[in-house]
């Protein structure tokens, strides 16, 4: 495996490190038949993963679906020999006409802004994946799903296992509830092959939890400390895994929590990007006892430790930070308890 680099100086390093595909990834993919079409390529993990399943299996076809409204995207996935399609998932013959690959990588959802607009959050994270489920039932689904499915769990133990009771707080945690019911349904019903990854806080030096403590700290501003605990995975690792998860794709569906093995303390986190930008953290509230926190046992089983520990992260992200790099804007929002986003 090439040595880490101690760190990452530009967003051209970022995503050539983000997208480069495990040996384990390469053997997996060869073994898959046919092609791969990415649904919702257009969010912050679509275009690394899609370039990392390019680069791991070079003779399949990598096709990207999305409205495409960021500019220069579908110019850049061209660039790494990526077909793009444009389509409207709400859009159901547009969906219908879509070509049917063997494998598929569901990414699509919403999230931010659902307390304005409920019904377009049940609509993107429930009928789109019925009409997803009906239309590839006949396909190899990997399907991105969130931890936020589950309840708040004891901080004193292993985290959410994958056979606990979904019963999240708020709708949008409900929607993807449903997100995952209906890709079950289909499932069950008509035998798809279903893996259903339930991802915790992927981290790019542009976003993610650590960009959010970090950012938070260097400006001076206060980091809430209330859910104080959570699990993150380089979204190097995240992609690789969802990718090799095809392989696992069964009925019912496989299910899989997908971060790192570490409960990691939001205060310490300020601590530490203190301590590198020689600045004391401000935080506030308290912690609480319970959290969004998931076991990884089962990852760390089936695919091994992520290749890029807590500490390197930790390196990566105050560096980055330090040097004037680039921020998407997009926060996690990992503070809130509600559930309402």
């Amino acid at each position: 495996m090439t040595a880490l680099p101690s760190e990452i100086r530009n967003e051209e390093e970022l995503e050539e490190m983000l997208s480069r595909p495990s040996d384990r990834l390469v053997e997996t993919l060869a073994a898959l038949d046919g092609d791969i079409t990415i649904l919702g390529v257009g969010g912050k993990m679509g275009p690394t993963l899609a370039r990392m399943a390019k680069r791991a299996a070079p003779g399949k076809r990598v096709i990207g679906v999305a409205r495409f409204s960021e500019p220069g995207l579908k110019e850049k996935l061209q660039g790494w020999d990526i077909e793009t399609v444009a389509c409207d998932l709400l859009d159901r013959s547009a969906l219908e006409g879509l070509e049917k690959t063997a494998n598929v990588v569901f990414m699509a959802g919403r999230k931010f802004g659902s307390a304005g607009n409920q019904s377009l959050t049940w609509a993107m994270n429930v009928q789109v994946p019925a009409m997803v489920a009906e239309t590839f039932a006949a396909s190899r689904l990997a399907v991105f799903s969130t931890a936020c499915v589950y309840p708040f769990v004891d901080i004193a133990g292993q985290g959410a296992r994958e056979d606990l009771d979904l019963n999240p707080p708020g709708e949008y945690a409900n929607s993807c509830v449903g997100r995952e019911r209906m890709f079950e349904h289909v499932s069950r019903t008509r035998g798809t092959r279903v893996s259903l990854i339930r991802l915790s806080y992927a981290i790019d030096m542009r976003y993610g939890v650590l960009h959010d403590v970090a950012s938070a700290v260097q400006a001076g501003e206060p980091v809430q400390i209330d859910s104080g605990h959570c699990n993150v995975i380089w979204q190097g690792d995240a992609n690789d895994i969802a990718l090799q998860s095809l392989a696992h794709a069964d009925s019912p569906p496989f299910v899989l929590n997908l971060s790192g093995p570490e409960l990691v303390s939001v205060r310490r986190l300020a601590q530490k990007f203190g301590e590198r930008f020689g600045t004391e953290p401000v935080l506030e509230g308290k912690e609480q006892d319970k959290a969004w926190i998931v076991d990884t046992s089962l990852q760390q089983q089936l695919f091994g430790y992520p290749t890029v520990p807590l500490p390197r992260l930790i390196d990566w992200t105050a560096k980055w930070l330090s040097e004037g790099g680039r921020s998407l804007g997009k926060p996690t929002h990992f503070e809130v308890r509600d559930g309402t986003y």
